[in-house]
């Protein structure tokens, strides 16, 4: 088992816009296709910036690649659910980070 964290840097004066965006579209969807969202936040850069920080959680690289697949390569993700994103965050500064949980961790 391992965990993806995302972090975005939010555009200016998008942070409402894309915090809703994730509750009601972005994570509903992910979710209907069997992602594992453990953790959604928000905090600033060193320099001030708005970030989006997210975690979802997978059991193998197998299962990663097949969730990626049925999430970004489906219809609805090109056509509906991605074409607002890079109005809301700057996609060039998206940071993924793989992340594994110690023996003792309470998140698994």
């Amino acid at each position: 088992m391992f965990f993806e964290l995302r972090k975005y840097y939010i555009q200016n004066g998008q942070k409402d816009a894309w915090i809703n965006y994730m509750d009601k579209v972005i994570m509903p969807f992910q979710i209907s296709k069997g992602m594992v969202i453990t953790g959604t936040f928000t905090s600033k850069s060193d320099k001030g910036e708005e970030l989006y920080i997210w975690l979802r959680r997978f059991n193998n690289q197998e299962e990663k690649e097949q969730l990626y697949n049925d999430v970004y390569e489906s219809k609805k993700w090109k056509t509906e659910i991605f074409p607002p994103i890079p109005t809301l965050i700057d996609r060039s500064r998206t940071v993924v980070t793989i992340i594994e949980p110690t023996k003792n961790s309470v998140i698994r």
